[in-house]
């Protein structure tokens, strides 16, 4: 180069000229890509006018933003005809940057939608567009095209994209406006059971359904009024829930089930759920605790809705544990705090430790206003359990003596207990039919279950400390 000075610059800013004159020759060459043909000519529009107006929701939403665009489609009078982007990279692109390689240089050309299988239900499933376009028309009967696009965690998207496409940003707000609300009343989350989890893929939310559970009042053995008083403030509430608004009440309602483990506080929880069908309901439990926001806004918008929160005392201990708090109590206070006294929601709470509980959350109304106790059950209860447990079962023993033994131990203790008594009959007697249990089969199993040996079994059953 000689005494010459090279200049970066000058040379980045001569070689973006040569690369920008280069592609506007190959997109002058009078070739149509028919991608760009089939977007713009539908707008009619030329690209550089184009408005964009984008929506991102949570992956776990993806279905109910195809909901909303296949209700939208289909009220402007026709079934969607969906169409996609063919080539290489075309997940890892943005819209515009897809459009703009398709309209200058060929890279991207019309192709077939991308689909993805999400569920709908626990044994249900359907199709949903990971990346696909549709034309169709906005409320005023202007063009535009919507363009879905699912999360794709290998780029780092974790969301959901809607983006509308139009000539005027007014007219493709309209259109995503009318699709959102659209989404609230084709939600397919409403009235489910449902969990949140947490994935693989850099901790990304999940949701899962559950199946509800259908229980008899027959199958949830507790002391004498006490399922009635945990039925009233839930399932009456609900029940009554216009009648007390006009009365002045409030509808929301926390309820706090303590006991110690194996009692069958999870079990009364899965009977409420079962008492109230047409509720949503959202079970949080271990690290998912921290979607509790998530789940709070979820139940506010399907209302009425149930929020489980099993175990609270891993994350609702008394804050003078640590000096610095529990960020999840925070979050925790925070949504229950947040849901207006009008809306019928339910949090239920469990804990095997209600002597750790945070104060705030234990004491002030309209967080916890009913606390229950399930206690380990009496001799009557304990002889109700064995009955119940031993469903499909022939059982000569004596049960009385039985009962006596396990004064003290909770309905899971019974119930493995039976179990274990069960398969015994079945390998002392493998032809029998029906499984039958005797005297020897239940004190083998009962002696085995309180040998020194199986303390921690017992521990685990929530039997009494030795």
């Amino acid at each position: 180069m000689g005494s010459e000075r090279f200049d970066a610059g000058e040379f980045a800013a001569e070689l973006q000229r040569i690369v920008k004159a280069t592609a506007d020759a190959v997109s002058t060459d009078g070739q149509v890509n028919p991608l760009v043909e089939k977007i713009f000519g539908h707008l009619a529009v030329e690209p550089t006018a184009v408005t964009m107006v984008t929506a991102d929701w949570p992956n776990w939403e993806h279905v109910n933003v195809q909901r909303g665009v296949d209700a939208y489609v289909a009220e402007r009078g026709s079934a969607p005809e969906w169409f996609g982007i063919a080539g290489a990279q075309r997940s890892g692109d943005d819209l515009m940057g897809l459009l703009t390689h398709a309209r200058r240089h060929g890279f991207y050309e019309l192709g077939t939608v991308d689909y993805a299988t999400v569920a709908i239900g626990p044994d249900k499933s359907t199709e949903v567009v990971k990346l696909g376009l549709v034309n169709t028309a906005a409320p005023d009967g202007a063009p535009i095209v919507l363009c879905l696009r699912g999360a794709d965690p290998r780029y780092g998207n974790q969301n959901c994209q809607l983006t509308v496409l139009a000539a005027e940003r007014v007219t493709a707000t309209a259109a995503r406006e009318r699709i959102e609300e659209l989404m609230v009343e084709h939600d397919v989350y409403r009235g489910q059971v449902l969990a949140f989890g947490v994935s693989e893929h850099r901790g990304n939310e999940l949701v899962t359904f559950l199946p509800r559970p259908h229980l008899g009042a027959a199958d949830v053995v507790l002391p004498d009024g006490v399922l009635d008083l945990i039925e009233r403030h839930t399932v009456g509430i609900a029940t009554h829930g216009a009648r007390l608004r006009a009365a002045g009440q409030h509808v929301k309602r926390g309820l706090l089930l303590h006991g110690a483990p194996g009692t069958g506080k999870t079990h009364t929880v899965r009977y409420l759920m079962g008492r109230l069908p047409e509720t949503t309901v959202i079970v949080i439990s271990g690290s998912a605790m921290r979607m509790i926001n998530a789940a709070a806004a979820l139940a506010r918008r399907l209302q009425p809705s149930v929020v489980v929160v099993e175990d609270v005392d891993l994350i609702a201990k008394d804050r003078s544990y640590s000096p610095a708090g529990n960020p999840l109590l925070f979050s925790l206070l925070d949504a229950m705090d947040g849901i207006g006294g009008d809306a019928d929601v339910t949090f239920l709470l469990t804990t095997n430790r209600a002597g750790e509980l945070e104060t705030a959350l234990a004491d002030r109304p309209g967080r916890v206003d009913l606390a229950v106790e399930i206690p380990r059950p009496d001799a009557r209860g304990r002889a109700a359990l064995f009955a119940l447990y031993s469903k499909g079962l022939t059982v000569t023993a004596d049960l009385e003596p039985i009962v006596a033994a396990t004064a003290g131990q909770t309905a899971s203790f019974i119930k493995e207990l039976l179990r274990r008594a069960a398969l015994r009959a079945i390998t002392t007697c493998p032809e029998q039919q029906p499984v039958t249990v005797d005297d020897a089969d239940l004190i083998a199993a009962l002696g085995e279950m309180n040998d020194s040996a199986s303390g921690l079994t017992r521990t685990l059953l929530g039997a009494p400390q030795d």
